[in-house]
């Protein structure tokens, strides 16, 4: 494979013009694609779509390729497990891998004490699984989550995600008892102030005329919020949510889906703060690209349901609990979380420097570790710069209404972050002179 990038053909190419064609013809229509990538083959930070060109992947599949494309570590792992057994469904036998998957994430669990791990095949899986088992533990009916949230799409996911009206529209009515509150601040951050606004809104509007508190079984909060526009809350914000949770005997679940495996430059984005949750969810960067999804759960909780409460034909299954365990021995053995968090802040410095050069249309720029937002005057600059980007052969993506973030694999070299960050000024620069210097 070439070195990123490589572009040799109009894009998209005339191979995958036929693709499109095809899946035109074939897939479902609810597909959001966001531009014309027909991927072939990857490794590491570079994705060769069917034509040849070679793009620097710079949203890893949606933060799933945590360890980069292809990595050999993790294929050797799948090799040799699918060589052994494919599959035996853990619901109702003991596969040894899955107690082994459940281990390794109790030794990272951002909770003390013991814990224990439920396996699914996706985030919103174990969303869902999470959601029941609040429910079940705490024997209340109530759930909170926050606007600009997203947790997944089936139902019980999406009635926790209130980030885009689209996602709702013809499904209702949605789950009943989740309630839904504003989210932090990103102006309160970059000013340094205390926001409070949230805890005073659920104490002061939504525990007062909606529901009392302790109706209320969880509080469900992605530590940054990855889909609402990469927001990272102010310092005291979540230590403020979690003292209101153990006020009035709330269970506080973090949503790691998209934050969590090292993203952040630590294993979860919740210890950037001093909070311990008391359920985690996580899926996506879990098994660098294969199907796995876990809740993590203080004991306490986790035992307050028995046989047959909950479970899954596939989830856990033996191929993808090999590549998850593999995944998190790279992260340790080749010091990932390290090299998220240097080159999270190259990038961050790069970016807030280009901001300063073009200030009418990049409005911010925010995040952790390799976790970054830029914000955009509205979604159609947002699109064009993406989509330019793409043209350019590196591949962002857009997130919230007017914000194109970036999501690396952790294994990005700092080779490849300098000319991701050189496409991407020269795309922003390319599109301000064409929509801002009329």
């Amino acid at each position: 494979m070439k070195t990123a990038p490589f572009i040799k053909t109009a894009l998209p190419g005339p191979l995958a013009t036929e693709v499109l064609a095809r899946d035109e013809a074939v897939t479902s229509p609810s597909l959001p694609r966001a531009y014309p990538l027909v991927p072939q083959r990857g490794r590491g930070a570079s994705v060769e779509d069917v034509d040849g060109n070679v793009f620097l992947d710079f949203n890893a599949g949606i933060a799933v390729s945590s360890t980069g494309h292809a990595h050999p570590t993790v294929v050797e792992a799948i090799r040799r497990q699918a060589g052994e057994i494919l599959h035996y469904s853990a619901s109702d036998f003991y596969l040894p891998i899955y107690s082994e998957m459940c281990a390794a994430l109790r030794d990272v669990a951002p909770i003390s004490g013991p814990t224990r791990v439920y396996l699914s095949n996706s985030g919103a899986e174990a969303v869902e699984a999470a959601l029941k088992l609040a429910r079940y533990a705490t024997k209340r009916a109530y759930v909170v989550s926050f606007y600009g949230a997203f947790h997944g799409r089936t139902m019980g996911a999406l009635s926790l995600t209130d980030s885009k009206a689209k996602y709702h529209k013809g499904f209702g009515p949605l789950l009943p008892g989740v309630l839904h509150a504003p989210y932090a601040d990103p102006r309160r951050r970059a000013s340094g102030d205390r926001d409070t606004a949230t805890v005073d809104f659920l104490r002061d509007v939504l525990f007062r005329y909606e529901v009392d508190p302790t109706e209320v079984a969880a509080i469900f909060v992605e530590p940054i919020q990855g889909e609402g526009g990469i927001i990272v809350p102010a310092d005291g914000w979540m230590e403020d949510l979690r003292e209101l949770c153990d006020e009035f005997g709330i269970l506080l679940v973090a949503d790691e889906v998209q934050s969590g495996i090292g993203r952040t430059g630590k294993m979860w984005a919740i210890e950037h703060t001093s909070v311990e949750p008391d359920i985690v969810t996580s899926a996506k960067g879990l098994a660098s690209g294969l199907p796995l999804g876990a809740v993590i759960a203080r004991d306490e909780i986790m035992t307050a349901w028995s046989a047959g409460a909950h479970g899954s034909t596939y989830g856990g299954s033996p191929v993808p609990c090999a590549a998850g365990l593999a995944t998190l021995e790279v992260i340790r053995s080749q010091n990932l979380l390290e090299n998220s968090t240097e080159l999270g802040t190259y990038l961050l410095e790069g970016l807030r420097k280009l901001q300063a050069d073009q200030p009418e249309v990049m409005r911010d720029v925010r995040g952790v570790g390799l976790f970054i937002g830029v914000e955009f005057p509205d979604g159609q600059v947002a699109n064009a710069i993406q989509n330019r980007c793409f043209q350019k052969g590196l591949l962002v993506l857009e997130a919230g209404e007017n914000v194109v973030r970036m999501t690396p694999p952790l294994v990005l070299s700092a080779e490849e972050a300098q000319s991701g960050l050189r496409l991407f000024s020269e795309a922003v620069c390319e599109i301000s002179e064409g929509e801002f210097s009329r």
